[in-house]
Parts: structure tokens; C-alpha cells; sequence
């Protein structure tokens, strides 16, 4: 991850650290690497959305450890920069900066308890839609709903996962969606 990490420009590199202490502070449902990775390849860096989840990933697993274990920023640069593959200088200044800006606050909210392993529902979309005709059939007519569902997994990566239901499964995932609705009234 170290090779990879410079490879980041600064600025970047900042903004993911950013956004991973939020995420661990619980303001905001996850790290959206895919766009922040677009941005980073626009920026004429050559990097994959897979090298950047894993190193968004180790520097979950590095925030939250060291807040576990309330490391002061001094103790928490010295044991990086004492690594087999040391971090490279600007990366090194980026964690001392967030960590000794918002350390503090991680350690609070990680001493409230973790938030469940399953993920975390971000957003819903959907789009009504109407197949006219296929190759082996010449008039369908066949009226379908589709929903992409934004969901945050437990290390923070956001996704989006899609699927198509005809009419009928629509109104029975609407139907349980209402009943899921009524049992929150009563809580």
C-alpha cells in the first residue's frame, strides 16, 4: 500500500483521511472511492479503484486501531515511520495533521460502541420502465420498475446495487416497505 500511497498527490491523500475519520466519527455513511478515484486518474495519476479501496481500508484499520488504543499523535507517526515499508514523507504529514486535528474525537465515538457489521443504507433511486420490443419478440409492452440502492459497507466503501422488478414484485416490495413503516409508528 505504501508504493500506492505514492502515488497520491497530497491534496487527495487529505481528502481521504478526511473522509475516513468522518466516517469513523459516524457523520457520514462511507468513503466513496470510485468517484474519488476518477478525480485522482483525471489529476493524470495512474491508480485502480481497487488499490485505493485497499488503501482507504488500511487507513480505517489505522485510525480506529490507534484509537483504540488512544495513541497520541507523536506515538502514532513514530510507529509508522518505524515500518518495514515506511509511509512516504507527505503522507506521513497528512496523518499527523488529521490525526492531531480530529484523533481525539474518533476515540470518543469508538468508546460508544461500534455501529453493526452489515452495512449502512445511503440512498434509493428508481425508474419505471416499459421493454416495447425484444429480437424474439416483436411487441412486449412489458412495464418494469428499476432500483439502485447506494448502500455503505462496513469499512466504509460505497456501492450501488441494482435490480429490475416486473409490476406485481413492486407492489409487494411496496406493500412490505409500508408494513416496515407502520412497525416504526408504533416504536
Amino acid at each position: 500500500a505504501a508504493d500506492k500511497i505514492r502515488l497520491i498527490p497530497q491534496d487527495f491523500f487529505a481528502e481521504l483521511c478526511e473522509q475516513i475519520i468522518q466516517h469513523l466519527n459516524h457523520k457520514i455513511p462511507g468513503i466513496n472511492t470510485a468517484e474519488l478515484c476518477q478525480r485522482i486518474q483525471t489529476s493524470g495519476v495512474d491508480i485502480n479503484i481497487g488499490d485505493l479501496a485497499k488503501i482507504a481500508n488500511s487507513l480505517s484499520f489505522l485510525f480506529s486501531t490507534a484509537a483504540k488504543n488512544n495513541l497520541s499523535t507523536e506515538e502514532l507517526v513514530t510507529t509508522l515511520g518505524s515500518g518495514i515499508s515506511t509511509l512516504p514523507k507527505h503522507a506521513l504529514q497528512v496523518i499527523r495533521h488529521v490525526w492531531n486535528e480530529q484523533g481525539k474525537a474518533i476515540a470518543v465515538a469508538e468508546d460508544a460502541g461500534d455501529m453493526a457489521t452489515v452495512g449502512q443504507f445511503v440512498d434509493m433511486k428508481w425508474k419505471l420502465g416499459v421493454a416495447m420490443s425484444s429480437d424474439t419478440c416483436r411487441s412486449l409492452k412489458y412495464p418494469y420498475v428499476t432500483v439502485t440502492l447506494t448502500v455503505a459497507d462496513p469499512s466504509g466503501q460505497i456501492t450501488d446495487k441494482s435490480f429490475e422488478m416486473t409490476i406485481p414484485q413492486f407492489k409487494n416490495f411496496f406493500r412490505q416497505f409500508k408494513e416496515m413503516a407502520s412497525v416504526l409508528e408504533t416504536v
